[in-house]
């Protein structure tokens, strides 16, 4: 392909989209256990974008009006376009620079050709992994895991899959192989260029629908992690460590997550929840954030900023370590900027 025919193809590309790390986890089982228990919890250019994936069951505290709970990524197609991150300027793409697959957790190093597939979501996690979900008119989900060491992927679940039907070890050799038990679940992992480990796997389907979605990546571009919410302030001493956005309901529901950081062990996990289900704002707390009201969950690990349509946004800074505090909560949700219109992307940069 030209020059010329390479940019004539991107300019169609973005057209067609229209306006529309990592050291953290200890050593031994406690890391396998903690990447577990993140993963569980998860469903993943300034270091401020932030996104997520979860719903709130088992919250105690004040009943979250008109949340549906977690949606599925199986959830049925939109009529109208899913959102694409947009393209992450400048930054080159994993097979052009394997060595920067999941080192920011902002950038995606791979994209989607949205001609032949849909995003349902995409997120960077916080131990070397970038994750894309997609459908290619099947209406199940593909989800893809990106990391430039074999390690990286090795006990990493997968989203529907038991946990002991995800083989701990790969062969990255191209081959489907089939997995999940009952499920029907198929795994495929390879390597797309020197220095890239790629996993991709789906429950029920068919091999020719999991080739399509594969046939559906690029290798040679980047894109942000971009979402409707950012980040005026962190505490101390924190870091932004993971991002991730499920928009398999979009319009009617966006979910965001971002996983902050404090030395080895603390964590906070920040999370929008959208769905036009959600009857009314809730104002009754019992705390204020920057003169505006907020809930303190009683399990005392919560905090919920209020007042937002539709939406949840929620601090939680209780587990799995004790290194945040109510007032490292307080700060993040006072610096936390929600898009004034989140069914519309072009404006959430």
């Amino acid at each position: 392909m030209t020059d010329l025919d390479q940019r004539i193809a991107r300019v169609l590309r973005e057209r067609a989209e229209g306006d529309i790390d990592i050291d953290r986890l200890l050593d031994g089982s406690r890391t396998r256990g903690r990447r577990r228990q993140l993963r569980r919890r998860t469903a993943a250019g300034g270091a401020l974008a932030l996104i997520g994936v979860l719903g709130f069951a088992g919250v105690t505290g004040p009943p979250l009006t008109g949340l549906p709970g977690r949606l599925p990524w199986t959830a049925a197609s939109p009529t109208v376009a899913a959102p694409v991150p947009p393209w992450a300027d400048g930054v080159a793409g994993a097979a052009q620079r394997p060595d920067l697959v999941g080192a920011d957790p902002t950038v995606l190093h791979l994209g989607v050709d949205p001609a032949k597939a849909r995003y349902l979501g995409w997120g960077v996690r916080g131990f070397g992994v970038e994750t894309v979900r997609v459908e290619v008119g099947g209406g199940r989900p593909v989800t893809v895991d990106v990391a430039r060491t074999v390690e990286a992927l090795e006990g990493l679940g997968i989203e529907g899959f038991p946990v002991d039907a995800v083989p701990t070890r790969h062969p990255f050799d191209g081959a489907v192989r089939q997995a999940g038990g009952t499920a029907g679940g198929l795994i495929m992992s390879w390597q797309p260029a020197p220095g890239v480990y790629a996993r991709a796997a789906m429950l029920g389907g068919d091999r020719a629908e999991l080739a399509r979605a594969v046939a559906a990546l690029r290798w040679d571009e980047s894109r942000r992690c971009a979402a409707p919410l950012r980040l005026d302030a962190l505490p101390i001493d924190t870091t932004v460590g993971g991002c991730s956005v499920d928009v398999s309901a979009f319009p009617g529901a966006i979910n965001v997550e971002l996983t902050l950081y404090r030395g080895r062990s603390a964590t906070m996990f920040l999370r929008l929840q959208y769905a036009v289900a959600i009857a009314g704002s809730r104002t009754d707390g019992n705390r204020t954030v920057d003169g505006r009201p907020a809930y303190l969950y009683p399990d005392g690990g919560k905090l919920e900023l209020l007042g937002i349509p539709k939406a949840h946004l929620i601090a939680d800074f209780g587990w799995p370590g004790k290194g945040f505090t109510e007032t490292d909560a307080a700060t993040v949700l006072a610096g936390a900027r929600v898009a004034k219109d989140l069914t519309r992307p072009e404006t959430w940069d």
